[in-house]
């Protein structure tokens, strides 16, 4: 326990909450980073983790990356997450257990506020905010749905930057694309590569997903267990973090990366590898931040054109992080901390406070498909 309580003070959290509900099985921890900028905001992940140990460390890793995210896209929130350790992903959850998981999230009284990540369903959620008015992403009246769909469009505006970068030139027609992972946001992000006339190719640990996208997209399939070292021009992480150490840098064939996978990164140095062979990286906190955005719309009156105009301010964001880089002479990945640091740092104090959830809206409420509650 010691080592998570220093780990926890090292990436600066404010809150962990470890949640065990006997009667219905569930084990989840909720990691709340910042409330500096605004509640925090993150996905609910269902997933099977080698230790409890391993659940921990993945929830403080991702709110982490999930406050930068909110931070770099100009957002008035925070970054929490919530990872539930479930032993088949793919199984439905029971009610009990997701409203288990609704108490839990509403006893935080809006310090956290909770979304879909891998795992979770339109339905889970639905089930959660029966005890809680703390969810965002429902469908419905005054709901943004699946926020993956948004997530993609912002992938592929950050892809676009990135080989405007390498080449001078942003259309991704005739690139070779190769994207790792086919989940909601994978096979959006795919058709949308295909739309745009680039060459795609797809890995995936379910090869069902892959002949599918196959069979409806005419895209290449690749083997999983050689998919980092395709040659190509953009490889893009689209399943689970840490698929980025200094060793596995080594085997990269690809100018540039860019996915919507969080935290791609083992660590910075990984970032400064991939800046040292002179392969370019669009920090993932900054790519795949069209969900956040997309699920931020909720809270002032959801309007879908202005989530997707201020997703692709996402290019604008990358092209500073560029920028910002070559005046520092850091790696991206170094760039993008330094700048989403600065901003939590000089813009959250006297923001938001708990207990006034509706403070940093300005007194407008939180616009969930729960407003009697």
């Amino acid at each position: 326990m010691n080592a998570i309580t220093d780990l926890m003070t090292e990436m600066g959290h404010e809150q962990v909450v470890f949640i065990a509900d006997p009667a219905s099985g569930l084990r989840a921890v909720i990691a709340v980073h910042s409330t500096a900028l605004g509640p925090s905001v993150g996905g609910i992940r269902f997933w099977r983790y080698p230790s409890e140990r391993d659940a921990v460390v993945d929830a403080l890793r991702l709110s982490q990356a999930m406050s930068f995210k909110a931070a770099l896209a100009g957002l008035d929130q925070g970054g929490g997450k919530a990872v539930v350790l479930y032993d088949d992903p793919t199984a439905p959850r029971s009610e009990p257990l997701l409203l288990a998981i609704g108490r839990a999230i509403d006893e935080l009284g809006g310090r956290y506020i909770a979304a879909e990540d891998v795992g979770a369903t339109p339905r889970d959620m639905e089930v959660i905010s029966r005890e809680t008015r703390w969810v965002s992403g429902l469908e419905g009246p005054g709901g943004s749905g699946d926020p993956s769909s948004v997530t993609a469009i912002g992938v592929v505006h950050a892809m676009r930057t990135v080989v405007e970068e390498l080449d001078g030139d942003s259309r991704l027609q005739d690139r070779r694309v190769v994207v790792q992972g086919a989940g909601h946001v994978g096979t959006h992000l795919v058709e949308l590569l295909v739309a745009e006339q680039a060459n795609v190719a797809v890995a995936d640990i379910r090869p069902e997903r892959v002949e599918a996208l196959v069979q409806s997209q005419g895209v290449e399939a690749v083997a999983l267990d050689s998919v980092l070292e395709e040659p190509c021009d953009v490889l893009a992480p689209c399943a689970l973090g840490g698929v980025f150490s200094v060793e596995s840098v080594e085997r990269l064939r690809c100018r540039a990366v860019c996915g919507a996978a969080n935290n791609q990164l083992v660590d910075l140095a990984a970032g400064d590898e991939l800046a040292e062979r002179g392969i370019l990286y669009a920090p993932d906190f900054v790519a795949n931040a069209g969900g956040i955005i997309n699920l931020a719309e909720e809270f002032v009156g959801y309007d879908r054109e202005r989530a997707l105009a201020r997703t692709a301010e996402i290019t604008k964001t990358i092209r500073g992080i560029f920028e910002h880089a070559r005046e520092r002479g850091i790696a991206p990945a170094r760039a993008a901390d330094e700048l989403a640091r600065r901003r939590i740092a000089e813009e959250g104090s006297g923001r938001w406070h708990p207990g006034d959830p509706a403070g940093w809206t300005n007194g407008e409420p939180l616009r969930t498909l729960r407003p009697d509650r």
